[in-house]
């Protein structure tokens, strides 16, 4: 597993915007460039054992070690313990957000072992099982972390119109970093 320099990545964000005052890239309006201190290793543990789950390490490493949202990808990453306290807008995220806290959701198995792309006669709520919202990129398009089976750690885009629900990056870290390194 890939580790996490929390300086490297608060001095990064940092950089991105300076770069960026008027937070014109995609998202940056959302999230403003702010890192969310990282949580506790209990609570991330209750977390874990409230909804049956390990949560991949990449991604459980950078909540517990760099920050729990909300800078990065699309309109930032979304909190794993708490609401975003910007909740009270009513986003369609929020909800999508609470349905993954619902018990038994996350250690469901993931019912997808192949990319499903174009668009999605099945609901997606149905698909989406084992799986844990990281990031919104509007217009009902979510990005997905797999929790269980062959495809854990993986990162999948859901677009349930146009796109289907098809792999994004390997894993967080990737994903993340990608995002990171934007120029």
């Amino acid at each position: 597993m890939k580790s996490w320099d929390e300086g490297g990545v608060r001095v990064r964000i940092r950089e991105l915007a300076a770069r960026d005052p008027e937070r014109a890239r995609f998202g940056a309006d959302t999230h403003r460039y702010e890192l969310a201190p990282a949580l506790p290793e209990a609570e991330v543990r209750t977390f874990e054992e409230a909804h049956g789950i390990d949560l991949p390490m990449e991604y459980r490493s950078f909540v517990a070690q760099v920050g729990n949202g909300p800078a990065g990808p699309g309109h930032g990453l979304m909190p794993l313990t708490v609401a975003r306290k910007e909740a009270v807008e009513e986003w369609a995220v929020d909800d999508e957000w609470a349905e993954d806290r619902l018990p038994g959701r996350l250690a469901a198995p993931f019912p997808l072992t192949q990319p499903l792309p174009g668009r999605i006669g099945a609901p997606a709520d149905e698909l989406t099982q084992g799986t844990l919202m990281l990031a919104d990129e509007g217009c009902g398009i979510y990005v997905r972390l797999v929790l269980n089976g062959p495809r854990t750690g993986e990162v999948w885009r859901i677009d349930p119109d146009w796109g289907g629900f098809v792999p994004a990056s390997p894993g967080f870290h990737t994903w993340y970093t990608e995002w990171l390194q934007y120029p």
